[in-house]
């Protein structure tokens, strides 16, 4: 595990946009289960696609007019409870990190998993996410 001076600033990359750091199976169990309303999940990582694309994409993002009421994330090796638990709801997906995930009616109806985020762009991969934005909410 990575010391948390390290991983600091890639949190708080996601928690500055207004994502919710959900750090414990409760707090995911608690997030998901409080409302019907649509929800992002993101699972960070310290990985390059993650700094490099992922979290760049759902900052682009979430510039649409359109955008998830609720949102959070879990940082994989890092929050090894909370990811866990989150990946309990991606039923039909295997682990992946990172992930970006759109749930509504606290079921997933987009994801984007890490072979559908590496070796492309931020804008790119936030053009994904902005079509389904606008697709399902």
């Amino acid at each position: 595990m990575y010391p948390p001076d390290l991983v600091r600033p890639m949190r708080e990359e996601l928690t500055s946009l207004g994502l919710r750091e959900l750090l414990t199976a409760a707090e995911v169990d608690s997030f998901m289960k409080e409302s019907d309303a649509p929800a992002l999940l993101v699972v960070n990582s310290i990985c390059g696609c993650s700094a490099g694309a992922a979290r760049p994409a759902v900052k682009l993002s979430l510039l649409n007019g359109k955008v998830p009421s609720r949102m959070a994330t879990v940082f994989a090796g890092q929050d090894t409870e909370a990811t866990a638990r989150a990946r309990d709801y991606l039923i039909g997906y295997q682990p992946s990190s990172p992930m970006i995930v759109l749930f509504k009616n606290k079921k997933p109806v987009f994801a984007l998993e890490r072979h559908q985020i590496e070796r492309r762009i931020a804008p790119e991969i936030a053009s994904d996410l902005i079509d389904a934005y606008n697709r399902e909410l």
